[in-house]
């Protein structure tokens, strides 16, 4: 019997010096010792900033750091070699590799093509602002570092729906790119801004059949390179959910086995929308619960003001238990980024006992809570700021837990606005699991609850080290558990 239990391996502003795959193959043993069953890593291919890019805005996808293209071989996380010494690491530890599938745009072209496009409202996509015009925009991929090695497919203005950028005569906005498969966007899943298909850089079209097959074709390369065993899907709302569809069943097809998927679909309100986005990928992949981290977000945020018992009110993983991968926080939320939301450090430790230490849901871990970070970027203003995120002294007691112990039946006690509670009997296949958490955002707390009769005499003990005053559980199974103002206590038995 094992918890899942994933981590995203990097974060925005990665800058060790020691480079992140070799880093991922050295730490894998650890990882897995954790409790770790797979670990996402960031996307792994050539990107238009070379060696600097964090990946996100991918030029080539058949170069995973082995030709010279956009000023490097390797990516900023390492050479192939090293990326694929780090999957079989991974592997060997018996822990799973997540890739990053970035397939809503690529970025970089290598030459100019003469285009028609239409100009459309930023704030209302479906609506042009100009008549059909000729610009020179840059939508050609030839790829002449890699010469045509694993693929010879040339993208061009044929493969994408729209830009943002016209080079001749030159002006920025979103321009929809007038070609065969259709005048306008695609349907996708987000209503946003009327119509959300184009995020940015050069969008691809996905009704284009060869573009299809061209990724699909992809997707068997990488897997025959690196078998990876699951995949997070980028911006899937911004994308063709059919072809998304298209895709998971041809991998599954092809080498006859379940990959491991979930997709980042970022609301933060609405659960309804991810209730249809589920229904309309049918069970083939899982979401990330972006609308509990903001929940998490709120609470560190408004203090004791928060209603703790209403915390996973709205969320995913209260809706879809089965399809939730819960978080605290990734790299859309961290410091200086567009998304920002940082759960804040005080409430961290209740955060994540809220998903690691709870039946529903997948949690997924953050780099920086378990290393720490230091980076410095430009804030709104273009000023250089300074941030540290230090790692979470608790992260490893509560993994341990989940580990070990976080198995049978949950009880909760979500009756209290400051003060909430639950409890996992355990089993009796598992000697020592079982426990009970409390957590106080006001005045130190206490729960009088239910644990199970197979504890009866049991001592128990603040795994965290809050409180040092011990526990004795009744002979109904009951106990008085406590926590001290502001904070959580895990109670698990001393034995062990």
């Amino acid at each position: 019997m094992t918890n899942q239990l994933l981590i995203q391996y990097f974060h925005w502003y990665y800058n060790e010096n020691e480079q992140l795959w070799e880093k991922t193959a050295k730490e894998a043993v650890n990882l897995s010792t954790l409790g770790v069953t797979g670990a996402w890593l960031p996307p792994a291919y050539k990107a238009t900033s070379g060696g600097y890019s964090v990946g996100y805005d991918c030029y080539d996808l058949f170069d995973l750091g082995e030709f010279d293209q956009k000023g490097s071989i390797p990516t900023k996380y390492g050479p192939k070699a090293a990326y694929l010494k780090a999957v079989k690491a991974l592997k060997d530890a018996g822990v799973s590799t997540i890739t990053d599938m970035v397939f809503n745009h690529k970025a970089g072209a290598d030459e100019l093509e003469t285009i028609k496009v239409r100009k459309v409202d930023p704030d209302n996509r479906l609506e042009f602002i100009s008549d059909v015009m000729d610009i020179q925009a840059w939508t050609k991929f030839t790829f002449p570092g890699r010469k045509g090695l694993y693929s010879d497919f040339v993208w061009d203005h044929q493969c994408f729906s729209g830009i943002d950028r016209s080079e001749n005569p030159p002006e920025d906005g979103i321009f929809s790119i007038q070609n065969e498969y259709g005048e306008g966007w695609e349907e996708v899943p987000s209503t946003e801004y009327g119509n959300y298909d184009y995020l940015m850089f050069n969008d691809i079209e996905f009704r284009n059949p060869a573009v299809r097959e061209e990724l699909k074709r992809w997707g068997e390369w990488y897997y025959k390179t690196c078998g990876m065993d699951g995949f997070r899907l980028d911006a899937v709302k911004h994308i063709s959910a059919d072809f998304l569809n298209e895709w998971l069943d041809h991998m599954k097809s092809t080498f006859e086995r379940e990959f491991f998927v979930v997709a980042e679909n970022w609301i933060i309100d609405g659960v309804e929308e991810l209730d249809a986005y589920l229904q309309r990928t049918d069970g083939r992949m899982q979401l990330f619960d972006s609308i509990l981290h903001h929940n998490l977000y709120l609470a560190g945020k408004e203090g004791e003001d928060y209603d703790l018992s209403k915390i996973f009110e709205g969320t995913l993983v209260a809706y879809h238990p089965e399809l939730s991968v819960t978080f605290v926080d990734n790299h859309d939320s961290q410091p200086l980024q567009a998304l920002e939301s940082y759960v804040d450090f005080w409430f961290r430790p209740m955060a994540y006992a809220l998903i690691l230490l709870r039946e529903q849901g997948i949690p997924c871990l953050f780099y920086p809570d378990l290393y720490g970070c230091k980076y410095t970027d430009k804030n709104d203003e273009g000023e250089d700021v300074e941030v540290e995120l230090v790692a979470l002294e608790e992260l490893p007691v509560l993994c341990q837990i989940r580990k070990e112990r976080a198995f049978g039946l949950q009880r909760d006690y979500f009756d209290y606005p400051s003060c909430i509670g639950w409890t996992r009997e355990g089993t009796d296949e598992i000697p020592g699991s079982g426990f009970a958490v409390v957590m106080s955002n006001s005045n130190e707390g206490f729960k009088d609850m239910e644990i199970g009769v197979r504890h009866a005499g049991q001592v128990f003990i603040d795994a965290l080290g809050r409180i040092t005053d011990e526990v004795v559980i009744n002979k109904e199974g009951w106990a008085q558990f406590a926590c001290i103002a502001g904070n959580i206590s895990v109670w698990v038995r001393k034995e062990g």
